[in-house]
């Protein structure tokens, strides 16, 4: 009958621990209806864009702070933080380059976060050192094939190395992703990946996508809120065992 009653209790607590990340989630669903549904058109910079932009961010900063205290700030929450300065940063072209550094300190966050005892990952299987080969085959290949292009660029001089900087940052956080072996925190990685190539290949002008905008935008917001909710799922995970072990003691 206890063990019963254990597991009925379990599923009230699991049940009543997503309803209420659901009702945290909701800001961030309605700000992004906000963004979409006003700023995908072109508009010119400003305060007002650049805060409608960034909500998303804003209220995933909000939601890993709720779950995992203060010292989520030298983890994904501070990642998300740094990530929504560098959307404001990118309202303005001209702030482009300052905008990138605060994305890169943003996956320097999200790595040291993925290599905490929290994500301690088992041995890596054969399958794992393929994908980590992968991801590093698919970023050199990219900076080597956007070299060219960069050296087009008035600012060449700062955009070769800071690019090859940041493609190596966030190949380093993805690669960590895969070591965590936690879906969320793998497949956000990876869209944040496809994100940001989708930017390089269209503010370089390699291509020419249609859409693009919405396509950057939406493959970003997913990639945040799958790392912010892996990161929340890992902290409840985290919470339910220490629970456990102070049952069985």
């Amino acid at each position: 009958m206890d063990i019963l009653e254990t597991s009925a209790y379990d599923r009230r607590q699991r049940r009543n621990t997503w309803c209420v990340l659901f009702l945290h989630l909701l800001p961030f669903f309605a700000s992004c209806t906000i963004y979409f549904y006003l700023w995908i058109p072109d508009s010119a910079p400003s305060l007002l864009a650049a805060g409608i932009k960034a909500a998303p961010i804003l209220s995933l900063v909000f939601l890993a702070f709720s779950y995992n205290g203060g010292r989520s700030l030298m983890g994904v929450a501070g990642g998300l933080l740094l990530s929504a300065g560098g959307d404001i940063c990118l309202i303005w072209p001209e702030l482009f380059i300052h905008g990138m550094g605060c994305f890169a300190l943003a996956h320097l966050l999200y790595s040291v976060t993925f290599l905490s005892s929290r994500y301690s990952a088992t041995s890596s299987s054969y399958s794992f050192f393929f994908l980590y080969l992968v991801l590093w085959l698919i970023g050199g290949g990219l900076y080597v094939y956007l070299v060219p292009f960069l050296q087009l660029d008035p600012e060449a001089d700062v955009l070769v190395p800071a690019i090859g900087g940041y493609v190596l940052l966030i190949v380093i956080m993805a690669t960590l992703a895969a070591r965590t072996r936690r879906p969320l925190i793998l497949l956000g990685s990876l869209v944040f990946m496809a994100s940001d190539l989708t930017i390089a290949l269209t503010k370089f002008n390699v291509v020419d996508i249609e859409y693009e905008r919405h396509i950057i935008m939406t493959t970003y917001y997913l990639a945040q809120l799958m790392i912010a909710l892996g990161d929340v799922k890992a902290v409840l995970e985290e919470a339910a065992d220490d629970i456990h072990k102070w049952k069985r003691s």
